[in-house]
């Protein structure tokens, strides 16, 4: 018997591609990661920085803001919820990402985001400040979104929740940033609007992104294996007729949990100052130091999730958040600090295990469309929460009675997924969410 030829032997054996782990101090070690999902890995957390960082800054530093543009009092829950609106637009744009692929977009979007965020420094009113804001957290949104959804292609299916969770956790790093730099508004020239000048950083790290990232390798095998035309109707199509119970459930969660925290994320900070007598310096300092600490939710919870499964998990911390939510809005003293840090191991925990299923829920040909239909049904939930406490202000006076009200829509979130979402953990995507025909009309160009 004759032995096989040392080409023959040679090309039945699979190199595997070296993985490497690295220690990330607080943040723990990374997922075994080949060095393309390591490029795609810290891509998607540049992405996600910057996004945190806008959005913070809003929320920190809302009392100056309010103060700089003349907003009525009464008139802050309208603007804040005309601005939630904008991540509605992200349905216009991600679609495309399953037509024209994730990477060409994601760049666009960064793009887009700084040249939108930037100016925001320059508003000389209420109304250009709002405008802005929300075309930029439209293309923030979909870059968010789109990131997402390329590291989920990417990465292995049993380290899935634990490399969105720590994508939550290193992108949170944008929430300390602004924490710090908002601790020296009184000193930075012009405010506020020194502070979102900084966001005109994004431009410089466009060029090398354009070499560094590449395609999901998904995207290209599913773009080689299906008839990918370039109409951005088809994947809008698939989703809503592919698996429609799974897409009503998800947004569901999404809808009821930011209506009812929304409000509470953003008035803290003012409440830190008007009701506790906190200094922009002191409300800098809990959020650096116990945001530190609070972010870790979304790493435990990716990890657990991987373990326990996602919708345990889930339910488990969606049901915490607003319960603690409850108890900061009625302590006194100290007391508030340990509260607040653990609503926020719980919330961002919750919002790990969203978005893991946001990705995983759905197939390729449009699984960056269901991110989107997911911000939609979260910016709708939360930008009505935010009117409606601006009504339930009118009747209590009071903010924070009117937050504390609103968090009866979050709780009936954990049991709408307990019951109704199915386990995704360790599973392959292809597993979960396989390519379905839809009517014949969705192939036609």
């Amino acid at each position: 018997m004759s032995e096989p030829s040392p080409a023959a032997a040679e090309s039945s054996v699979q190199i595997e591609e070296p993985r490497r782990s690295i220690h990330l101090g607080m943040f723990g070690k990374t997922p075994p990661f080949t060095s393309r999902q390591w490029r795609v890995f810290l891509i998607a957390c540049t992405a996600g920085f910057f996004d945190n960082y806008d959005r913070a800054l809003l929320s920190l530093a809302l009392k100056q803001i309010q103060k700089g543009l003349k907003i009525a009092e009464g008139g802050l829950g309208a603007m804040l919820s005309l601005i939630r609106f904008g991540y509605i637009l992200t349905f216009f744009l991600t679609p495309l990402a399953d037509v024209f692929g994730r990477r060409r977009l994601l760049l666009y979007t960064i793009f887009g985001y700084t040249i939108l965020t930037g100016p925001s420094a320059l508003a000389p009113n209420e109304r250009t400040f709002v405008i802005l804001q929300i075309f930029a957290r439209a293309f923030a949104g979909a870059e968010g979104i789109v990131a997402l959804v390329i590291l989920v292609e990417e990465v292995d299916a049993g380290v899935r929740g634990w490399t969105v969770g720590l994508l939550g956790a290193l992108s949170s790093v944008g929430y300390g940033l602004a924490a710090g730099v908002f601790a020296l508004i009184n000193v930075i020239p012009y405010g506020w609007r020194g502070l979102y000048a900084l966001a005109l950083i994004p431009l410089v790290i466009i060029i090398p992104l354009r070499r560094a990232l590449p395609e999901s390798h998904r995207f290209e095998d599913e773009a080689r294996s299906a008839d990918h035309g370039s109409n951005p109707l088809k994947p809008v199509i698939a989703l809503f007729r592919a698996y429609p119970g799974r897409l009503v459930l998800l947004m569901s969660v999404a809808f009821l949990g930011n209506m009812g925290g929304n409000a509470a994320g953003m008035f803290f900070p003012k409440y830190l100052q008007e009701a506790h007598g906190y200094s922009p310096a002191n409300v800098s300092t809990l959020y650096v130091v116990g945001g530190a600490i609070g972010i870790l939710g979304n790493i435990i919870a990716g990890r657990m999730s991987d373990r326990i499964g996602r919708r345990t998990m889930g339910s488990i911390c969606f049901l915490a958040a607003p319960l603690l939510t409850i108890w900061i809005y009625h302590s006194s003293g100290a007391g508030i600090i340990p509260a607040w840090i653990l609503e926020l191991f719980f919330d961002t925990a919750s919002g790990t295990i969203v978005a893991a299923y946001s990705a995983e829920l759905f197939p390729t040909s449009h699984r960056s469309t269901a991110g989107s239909a997911l911000a939609v049904a979260g910016t709708t939930g939360g930008a009505i929460g935010l009117l409606l406490e601006g009504v339930l202000f009118s009747f209590f006076h009071s903010h924070w009675t009117a937050i504390s009200y609103l968090t009866v829509f979050w709780m009936m979130a954990p049991f709408i997924m307990y019951f109704g979402y199915p386990e995704t953990a360790g599973q392959e995507l292809e597993e979960i969410s396989p390519e379905k025909s839809v009517a014949s009309g969705l192939a036609a160009e």
